[in-house]
């Protein structure tokens, strides 16, 4: 578990009243792109490393506008963004439940037609949130068990719900997990190869939740875990909304994983429109027999 020093944390406190919300462009070409609000300031997680990496890989591409909230424990209580204003969502955030107002202000949002992108702990969040987790299809930990609803994860061929008591999130060792795909003609996955191996992290098993309008896109079996394959990539619909679940994306290190960045890319894509427009990943830079990583300023722009 990672802890972020209190002087750190009165910092970014600061920083959230002054700014509250810090673009990373300001071109003309910006109107075109799609606009997302990343939100972090609390995890279990090292989010200060991480929350960097997904903006550089998002920005690499030249398809996204980035903005970013920082909602420490000091602000949460000021935290109320206009959602509307973005095209997605993307939470790297695990901390302090949103007020009342901004609750509902987010289901809103998704009810009508927005979208949610939900990487690795941010689905520990929200526990008590009924809502948060019908968007989110399945989360772990925060005192999660069988009356959040079944465990999912795939056996012989299919999805399997299951009805057991017992709690719901864990995960065994870090390591390079091979990530297989499950619907191949989906946007996201469509164009990606059948399987591909993550940079080294712990990946989640035995994550449980009300799993309606979930699609699982791909799974990874969890040695040392649950022994049986769980979900990695996910689709949820919620009113209008779309979102996408991925549990990679432990550490800043196992966010340079090629497989982390595409899936993220594209999933983020999808999210917000409905489509995948980037193009297809080859086995040579997607490959089963290593785990690929890159520096995010290595990645070819879109066109």
């Amino acid at each position: 578990m990672f802890k972020t020093p209190f002087i750190t944390l009165v910092a970014l406190a600061l920083q959230f009243s002054l700014t509250s919300i810090t673009s990373s462009a300001a071109d003309k070409k910006d109107a075109a792109k799609i606009k997302v609000l990343l939100v972090d300031g609390q995890n279990n997680h090292d989010w200060m490393r991480c929350s960097p990496v997904m903006m550089e890989t998002l920005d690499a591409t030249g398809r996204f506008s980035i903005e970013r909230a920082i909602v420490t424990k000091f602000e949460v209580e000021k935290f109320n963004p206009d959602f509307s204003k973005y095209d997605v969502v993307l939470s790297n955030y695990n901390g302090a439940s949103w007020k009342k107002e901004t609750k509902e202000s987010f289901v809103k949002y998704i009810k009508e037609g927005g979208s949610l992108v939900v990487v690795h702990a941010a689905d520990n969040s929200f526990p008590q949130w009924k809502e948060f987790n019908e968007m989110i299809g399945l989360g772990g930990w925060g005192g999660r068990n069988e009356k959040d609803g079944p465990y999912v994860y795939w056996k012989d061929g299919k999805i399997v719900r299951d009805d057991s008591k017992g709690r719901g999130g864990s995960h065994g060792s870090h390591w390079e997990y091979k990530v297989i795909v499950r619907e191949k003609d989906h946007p996201i996955t469509r164009g990606l190869p059948t399987e591909f191996l993550q940079a080294k992290e712990e990946l989640y098993d035995r994550l449980r939740g009300p799993g309606k309008n979930m699609t699982i896109l791909a799974t990874a079996f969890a040695k040392g875990g649950s022994d049986r394959h769980e979900p990695v990539l996910m689709t949820i619909s919620y009113g209008k909304g779309r979102i996408f679940h991925t549990v990679m994306g432990h550490s800043h290190t196992s966010m340079k994983g090629v497989a982390f960045q595409e899936t993220l890319i594209r999933g983020t894509e999808w999210a917000a429109t409905g489509k995948v427009t980037f193009p297809s990943v080859t086995a040579t830079e997607l490959p089963v027999d290593r785990a690929a990583s890159r520096e995010p300023k290595d990645i070819k722009p879109f066109k």
